[in-house]
């Protein structure tokens, strides 16, 4: 693996162990669910730009898939407030 990739994946795993911790706490509040969420969303940019190679699409692509994350942020935003 190149070196940035391993760079990715130790991210990502921080990020994934980041987000079981917090998903076991007690406090419910939409804080903690937006929190989660954030880091989900930088968990599927990661991958996709990464590992799916979509730093190199075309800039169409790009748009596309951090406008869907911006709709699907501001729709799931919505429904927990």
């Amino acid at each position: 693996m190149k070196d940035s990739n391993t760079k990715t994946l130790i991210i990502l795993l921080v990020l994934t162990v980041a987000v079981g911790i917090l998903s076991g706490l007690e406090s419910v509040s939409p804080f903690w669910f937006m929190l989660i969420l954030g880091l989900s969303c930088i968990k599927f940019l990661l991958v996709a730009f990464q590992f799916m190679e979509l730093k190199k699409a075309h800039a169409a692509w790009k748009v596309l898939i951090v406008a869907y994350l911006l709709i699907f942020f501001s729709a799931v935003s919505i429904v927990l407030i």
